[in-house]
């Protein structure tokens, strides 16, 4: 995991939420200052923040570290049964 992806998918993330960056630091009892050094790419989330922060962001923790969606399973249609 590279801090920089992180941050840009973080940033992304919020941004599609319409969340500030003061909005989602006070959700995660962190600085707005923290979650900007997450999203340049300065630092990481500490690891205790990692399950809010995907909460926060209708993530999974997964797609959190991964930096990427899961796409969703596509329903067994009457053919593949």
């Amino acid at each position: 995991m590279e801090a920089k992806e992180l941050g840009a998918f973080i940033a992304e993330i919020r941004k599609e939420k319409q969340i500030t960056q003061a909005e989602l630091a006070k959700r995660l009892h962190v600085t707005d200052k923290a979650v900007s050094r997450w999203e340049r790419g300065v630092g990481f989330p500490d690891i205790n923040t990692l399950e809010p922060l995907a909460a926060a962001l209708g993530l999974t923790v997964p797609e959190l570290m991964r930096s990427r969606r899961e796409e969703a399973p596509q329903p067994l249609s009457d053919r593949d049964v």
